[in-house]
């Protein structure tokens, strides 16, 4: 047996578990085109990797001086991002095979994102990751989003967990400092390999900066069990 006892694992979920940046970016240019911008591209949208679709929208309504209020914006794009998400959303295989490892185990594991309730549903439903990750706790569902530790906290109560004893995986900057400030331990996956450098990534206890193809499910879990 091993030494996992009292540990929980709180997972972000976009950019961590699963490869879902190219849906919202889809989403987010569609949303933008309907409303007059023609010519957003990817390297624009990786800015805001880490940030809730809302806070999103306020930044990019204010950019491009959108009419529309950010209610609008913001229904019209999780409309769209919903779709995407329920055709297809891509597993980080590692990432799976590391849920099913602490699942054997019985370690207590949560979702933490700043996605709606909606669309985390939609994504755990539609890849099967419901049967392990039960529990889900939206930014839309606290008072404040990443960087504030404010989802962890809530997960880690959920839980019924200490946050000292909640390891959090997270692949952007916002998210490694609500980590932090939750007083939880971290894994760091940078989704955007030159963010590895930034700051918030310096408090992660384990920070792979080759992203999801440094990471193994069998590494983290050696790292879990090394205490």
């Amino acid at each position: 047996m091993s030494n996992l006892g009292g540990l929980s694992v709180i997972f972000d979920l976009d950019g961590t578990l699963v490869d879902s940046e190219p849906n919202y970016y889809e989403a987010t240019r569609q949303t933008l085109a309907e409303h007059g911008v023609p010519d957003f591209t990817w390297t624009q949208h990786e800015r805001f990797v880490g940030i809730s679709t809302q806070e999103t929208l306020v930044r990019l309504k204010e950019r491009y001086g959108l009419k529309a209020p950010v209610e609008e914006l913001l229904a019209e794009t999780n409309r769209r991002y919903l779709a995407l998400a329920r055709a297809a959303t891509h597993v980080y295989p590692e990432m799976r095979k590391f849920v099913e490892l602490l699942a054997a185990e019985g370690v207590p594991m949560a979702v933490a994102s700043g996605s709606s309730p909606e669309a985390i549903e939609a994504i755990l439903t539609g890849t099967g990751l419901d049967a392990s990750l039960r529990t889900a706790v939206s930014a839309d569902e606290v008072a404040r989003g990443k960087p504030a530790p404010d989802v962890f906290l809530e997960a880690a109560r959920r839980l019924g967990a200490v946050p000292a004893d909640c390891v959090v995986l997270e692949d952007a900057a916002p998210g490694a400092a609500a980590a932090h400030a939750a007083g939880m331990r971290c894994i760091a996956i940078p989704y955007v390999a030159e963010q590895a450098d930034a700051p918030e990534f310096a408090s992660a206890g384990l920070l792979l900066r080759g992203g999801q193809a440094e990471f193994s499910a069998q590494g983290a879990y050696d790292w879990l069990t090394e205490d």
